[in-house]
């Protein structure tokens, strides 16, 4: 039995490790293909049902104008994108589209506002929205920049179930994609977040020009946590004319599907999000993800700021795979 084969039977039935080493990592990347999606897809389920996908609906709160320096994103105002910047969406606005989501089926409603931090006065606000939502019987999930530990308190108070804040790629490689905020910074939010006792929407990009030892160190850096992210979103990066990223060479779907394979064995209970991306990918992709172990998606046409592949299409692509959207596809 080789060490990859070890690491999997100490994950089996029910210990989750954080103490995986690099070196497990890598040779979990390193693995034939068939033999990766095996084990990944032996822990899926183990712990979930591989037929259902939650599905999510992403809002832009706030767009624009961020002052953030990260190369994949159009919101810096640092880069031409022909993007317009704007203000804070007003609460019915906001809670139109909560209602919306909910009659095309979402069950969890996703907030992003485009700040390097927020407002104490803008958290008053959101906590009123939140508060709202959750009415609606919606699960709700916000990314708003840096948080303060009094603001994470604030948000988890109002009801909040997860916050999103990504490491985005490994440490190693991240000071070629940001440099407006530090590694630590981004911890430091994390670590806000799980002592107000909400729970962790954490991930990465995929297709920055990071090499694949980058790719096993931002999932890692994700499987070492002391606890791991509940929700895990691998996004494919969508290339935006204006920003630096932009004529990267594109991953491979293979070495993508690797990559959320790697996440599934790595943290086997946790929600593994397709997320950025989709809108680029086939359905041959997409379905080689799920097999991978992924098991939520974002639907409707926008995500945040870039196109996404509207409800139709997903209901179709999962008809077909013979999976259903199920936004309580929890573990087993």
């Amino acid at each position: 039995m080789n060490a990859v084969d070890s690491s999997l039977r100490r994950a089996d039935p029910a210990v989750v490790r954080s103490d995986w080493t690099r070196a497990e990592i890598r040779g979990l990347f390193e693995l034939p293909f068939a033999e990766l999606m095996f084990q990944a897809q032996s822990l899926h389920r183990r712990f979930f049902d591989p037929t259902k996908v939650q599905i999510s609906t992403l809002l832009s709160i706030k767009t624009g104008g961020c002052p953030e320096d990260c190369a994949y994103c159009p919101q810096s105002a640092r880069y031409d994108t022909g993007l317009k910047a704007s203000k804070l969406l007003d609460r019915e606005t906001i809670l139109t589209a909560a209602r919306e989501a909910l009659e095309s089926g979402a069950t969890r409603f996703c907030m992003g506002a485009a700040w390097r931090a927020p407002k104490d006065r803008d958290i008053a606000e959101l906590c009123g929205v939140i508060e709202e939502v959750k009415r609606l019987g919606l699960e709700t999930c916000m990314t708003l920049g840096m948080l303060t530990a009094p603001q994470a308190q604030k948000l988890k108070g109002a009801g909040l179930d997860y916050y999103n804040h990504n490491l985005d790629t490994s440490p190693e490689f991240y000071a070629q994609v940001i440099t407006t905020r530090t590694w630590r910074d981004r911890l430091d939010t994390l670590a806000h977040v799980r002592g107000a006792g909400m729970s962790v929407c954490c991930g990465g990009i995929v297709g920055m020009g990071e090499q694949v030892e980058d790719r096993v160190g931002m999932i890692h850096a994700l499987a070492t946590l002391p606890t791991h992210p509940e929700s895990v979103p691998i996004n494919l990066l969508v290339q935006v004319e204006g920003t630096p990223l932009m004529g990267e060479a594109r991953v491979h779907p293979i070495d993508f599907a690797r990559a959320v394979a790697v996440a599934r064995v790595a943290m086997p209970r946790s929600m593994v999000r397709l997320s950025a991306g989709r809108e680029d990918m086939s359905d041959e992709t997409q379905a080689l993800c799920f097999l991978a172990g992924a098991n939520s998606i974002f639907s409707g046409d926008r995500l945040l700021t870039t196109p996404n592949p509207g409800g139709d299409r997903d209901a179709a692509l999962l008809a077909r795979l013979g999976m259903k959207s199920d936004g309580q596809a929890g573990t087993r």
